[in-house]
């Protein structure tokens, strides 16, 4: 008995030892948003438009990006899903609220936590601002996701091809 638990530990601990070593050989990536507090032009008290992202160092097939506040009441709530991004150093502000984007880029998007396809920026309840964290990763292939689905989804379907991370975190409160 003694050998069968000293062997599961052993296999848990290479586990999470393996994870550990992939997380560490990570590539970062370096994501600017050029803000530290989200503009209101950029949320739900302006024109709730994607901002523009800043994305340096990036050596990958495809971009995922997750932006989402992890300070909601109701837990992590999700703002964008898109993926598929061809590799670029700007993403530009104000990107359609369409499923599939050919302009001025081309990407996916999924569905955010109010349901809808696209962008949706912050607006949280009256009283503390709450973060808002802009990840970004370098995947080594574009993603067969389908057009709205969800970040659970993309999460998954990102499983073994994230090649680079990188996050930036802004803030916005009413």
């Amino acid at each position: 008995m003694k050998i069968i638990i000293a062997a599961v530990l052993a296999a848990v601990f290479l586990s999470i030892s393996a994870i550990h070593a992939e997380e560490n050989d990570m590539q970062k990536l370096d994501v600017n948003l050029g803000f530290e507090q989200v503009p209101d032009e950029n949320t739900c008290e302006g024109k709730n438009i994607s901002p523009m992202i800043e994305v340096r160092g990036l050596n990958a097939t495809s971009m995922a990006i997750v932006v989402a506040d992890p300070d909601a009441p109701s837990g992590l709530f999700t703002h964008w899903i898109i993926w598929n991004v061809e590799p670029l150093e700007i993403i530009p502000e104000g990107i359609p609220g369409s499923a599939i984007v050919t302009n001025p880029i081309s990407a996916v998007q999924g569905k955010n936590s109010f349901g809808k396809i696209g962008y949706l920026g912050p607006c949280p309840p009256p009283g503390n601002p709450h973060r808002y964290l802009f990840r970004v990763y370098g995947l080594d292939k574009m993603l067969e996701l389908q057009p709205g689905a969800s970040r659970q989804d993309l999460e998954k379907a990102m499983e073994g091809h994230i090649l680079q991370k990188g996050e930036a975190m802004a803030t916005y409160g009413r």
